[in-house]
């Protein structure tokens, strides 16, 4: 009896194994989510390394305002960021991103985090205003 039991369970597993796999599509919204991420993590490095250039491209005009406002003259910025949510609304994305941040000021260091939220739209997107905790504002 155990060896008619095992046999089946053993062609049980094995009919249920075969077969292909069904491989899901990615959808719009997704590939659009991961480019509005890749967006941000662009602008973060570009603000790093004080590229001013590499902003523009990746911002409006309003959005480069809301980016280097308030930027003071730091000796150097870490700034991680972790992405939480999209909300798309229409032409517009909300991207949520939770950040923390290491800045050296005049020999002071000074960690910071907190949660903003990235307006993003167009075609490719680009950063219209950042809202809530802005990751790129010096607090003193």
């Amino acid at each position: 009896m155990k060896k008619i039991m095992l046999l089946l369970l053993a062609s049980v597993i094995l009919v249920s194994c075969g077969g292909k796999k069904e491989v899901k599509q990615i959808t719009q919204e997704s590939r659009t989510a991961t480019e509005a991420f890749g967006v941000a993590e662009t602008i973060k490095n570009a603000f790093v390394k004080k590229d001013l250039a590499t902003i523009q491209k990746n911002a409006t005009e309003a959005g480069v305002k809301d980016i280097m406002a308030g930027r003071p003259v730091f000796d150097s910025v870490d700034i991680s960021f972790t992405p939480r949510w999209v909300e798309i609304e229409g032409d517009q994305m909300l991207v949520n991103i939770s950040w923390k941040s290491t800045w050296l000021l005049s020999g002071r260091k000074t960690d910071e985090r907190g949660m903003a939220v990235f307006v993003m739209e167009g075609s490719p997107l680009k950063v219209t205003r950042i809202l809530r905790a802005n990751p790129f504002i010096f607090q003193e």
